[in-house]
């Protein structure tokens, strides 16, 4: 799953490629495949740093950790970006460290390991309406993506992921029942109309899977998912331009939209948190940290009023 070319290959069990590989396996065994792909994706950056070459556990220090952030920021790698590669890095050295593979040596103590504010992802109630009331019949896959994108906020922002491998016996008695890829939590949610609606759109899906994301059964399902999710985007993005939209439009503004929307009509933190399926409050608050500018403002007026 690592996709490198080691040049020095450890031979001891010292060598971080070879625990990282044993870290994805078993993340794998888990299924938790999508997490393996992170572990992954994070270990072939650090090793684009070494050139390819592999690094002992022992080696791993303060100074070497300093030298690959640098070498991110160079290479004009997001800070958060930096951060998420430093923390699953930090998290399998931490995991040598408890079963006796390395000594403690606190090579991250120097590095960036924390959530830059980013850019505000949701978009208001009244632009998701127009979103929904768009004329996109001339292009079934623009059509598809809008849909997609309803179906995830209607389900409370469920994430593609999890749209993709809903099956079709997951729907009982008016429940939607489903286990989320990233957590393992089971969430159930009491179905609509409104999604139904998406459902009956495309009576042609035959599969096993309640959404027409994954239609060939035989073929790789998850290239499936991430081949359909990449369009998807990419759709989205053209339709975000048609709403005059700043910032791109993605799935993940769906997830976003929903908790800032519900946030909006006063429904208290742990009811959104519960409803996202999030493991605490304090992620939830990560997704809902950036208030909309408009109300800012408003507040602002408020108190400069009586300058005004």
């Amino acid at each position: 799953m690592i996709t490198i070319n080691l040049k020095n290959r450890c031979s001891s069990k010292k060598s971080l490629a070879l625990f990282m590989q044993t870290n994805i396996t078993h993340l794998k065994e888990l299924e938790q495949t999508r997490t393996g792909e992170t572990y992954a994706t994070a270990f072939n950056s650090f090793m684009r740093f070494t050139n390819g070459e592999d690094v002992s556990l022992s080696e791993m220090d303060s100074d070497m950790m300093v030298a690959y952030e640098t070498y991110l920021k160079v290479n004009g790698v997001s800070m958060n970006t930096i951060s998420f590669y430093m923390r699953i890095l930090r998290a399998v050295y931490n995991r040598a460290v408890e079963q006796g593979i390395t000594l403690q040596r606190y090579p991250f103590k120097h590095v960036y390991t924390g959530v830059e504010k980013t850019v505000k992802r949701a978009i208001s109630f009244k632009v998701i309406r127009q979103l929904k009331e768009m004329d996109l019949s001339h292009s079934q896959s623009m059509e598809f993506a809008r849909d997609m994108f309803m179906f995830s906020f209607y389900t409370r922002g469920m994430s593609f992921v999890d749209m993709a491998f809903l099956k079709k016996t997951d729907l009982n008695n008016g429940m939607l029942t489903y286990r989320r890829k990233k957590t393992g939590q089971l969430l159930s949610i009491r179905w609509e109309k409104c999604m139904q609606d998406i459902v009956d759109k495309y009576p042609g899906n035959y599969s096993t899977y309640l959404l027409p994301i994954i239609i060939h059964i035989r073929k790789d399902e998850r290239l499936q998912y991430k081949n359909s999710i990449c369009l998807v985007n990419r759709r989205l993005k053209e339709i975000g331009k048609k709403l005059g939209l700043v910032h791109p439009l993605t799935m993940y503004v769906a997830r976003h939209s929903w908790a800032s929307v519900a946030r909006g009509k006063h429904i208290p933190l742990s009811v959104i948190s519960e409803g996202m399926g999030h493991d605490s409050e304090k992620t939830t608050l990560i997704y809902l940290a950036a208030l909309d500018t408009t109300v800012i403002d408003k507040a602002n007026m408020v108190v400069l009023r009586e300058f005004l």
